[in-house]
């Protein structure tokens, strides 16, 4: 087994290495918190756009930067209104930048050294208020967990987040063990529906229920081994469509979700879960296995 740095330790010298890089790159912006880390991360991913600095996998991760860096500004206190300011005036400065300049080429050669061997590293931990996403890019032949939060439901364990392998497409998928009681008819996801809410729902539950959007798995199977929660024997796997991902990305991180188990007799029971930065782990995922 390969010993190596906790995906926590990973994750905050992540932060600070790209904190550093721009800083000594960027000229004439001062940081003074999380919404200033936002605004240099949107330029140089906006400049990349523009100018095609980066190869793939180092932009993916120039982009899970950009969006961890917005879920801190929003939990800091900045709301949507703020965070879509900030990305405009960043992309501005970007489309006024030339793609030339010398400031911009000291930028592109600092980020490509500082990360010439983070990207390497296979798994990082996105935190989140009160629930952590936790992010898995190595290469396995068996379905496993890339991107996952753990919950439960009374006694039964809960699972949620993107399964796939070497041989299987990344999918959402919610994996539950059942304890005490007959298995689910079905299994649905729900959260803030944008095009009706498109303000964040704050509140430690969902929104009203005319505001609320529905996704129900579109599939259900045994679980395999590698997915099973500790101690664990049998499960379920329920998958759902790729529009639920995309939904969930656009979240606000403070904001909730449920994954809802309807059972044969029509009753329901749930388990919530934190948005927090599922966006920013999928485009962690983004920078291909290792």
């Amino acid at each position: 087994m390969r010993i190596g740095p906790s995906p926590r330790r990973t994750q905050a010298r992540f932060s600070a290495l790209l904190s550093a890089v721009l800083i000594a790159g960027v000229p004439a912006t001062a940081l003074a918190g999380p919404a200033d880390r936002y605004y240099e991360r949107s330029f140089v991913v906006a400049a990349h756009q523009r100018c095609n600095l980066f190869q793939p996998q180092l932009a993916a991760a120039l982009n899970a930067a950009a969006w961890q860096a917005r879920g801190a500004a929003l939990r800091a206190g900045a709301d949507d209104r703020q965070m879509a300011e900030t990305a405009a005036r960043a992309r501005a400065r970007a489309a006024t930048t030339p793609c030339a300049s010398g400031d911009l080429k000291l930028v592109k050669g600092r980020v490509e050294t500082a990360f010439a061997g983070w990207s390497r590293t296979a798994r990082m931990v996105f935190p989140g208020q009160r629930a952590d996403w936790t992010a898995d890019r190595a290469a396995y032949a068996r379905p496993t967990w890339r991107l996952v939060q753990t919950g439960r439901t009374g006694a039964s364990p809960v699972s949620i987040g993107v399964v796939g392998g070497l041989n299987r497409p990344d999918q959402l998928a919610a994996v539950v063990s059942w304890q005490g009681r007959s298995r689910p008819t079905g299994v649905r996801l729900v959260l803030r529906d944008k095009t009706v809410a498109p303000r964040p729902w704050l509140a430690r539950e969902l929104p009203p229920v005319a505001q609320r959007r529905v996704f129900w798995a579109a599939g259900v199977t045994d679980a395999e081994e590698s997915l099973l929660p500790e101690g664990r024997e049998a499960a379920q796997t329920w998958t759902f469509p790729a529009a639920a991902a995309d939904a969930l990305s656009g979240l606000d991180p403070r904001e909730v979700f449920t994954v809802e188990f309807v059972f044969r007799d029509g009753s329901a029971t749930r388990s919530v879960f934190e948005a927090g930065d599922f966006a920013a782990g999928r485009a962690f995922l983004a920078m291909g296995r290792v």
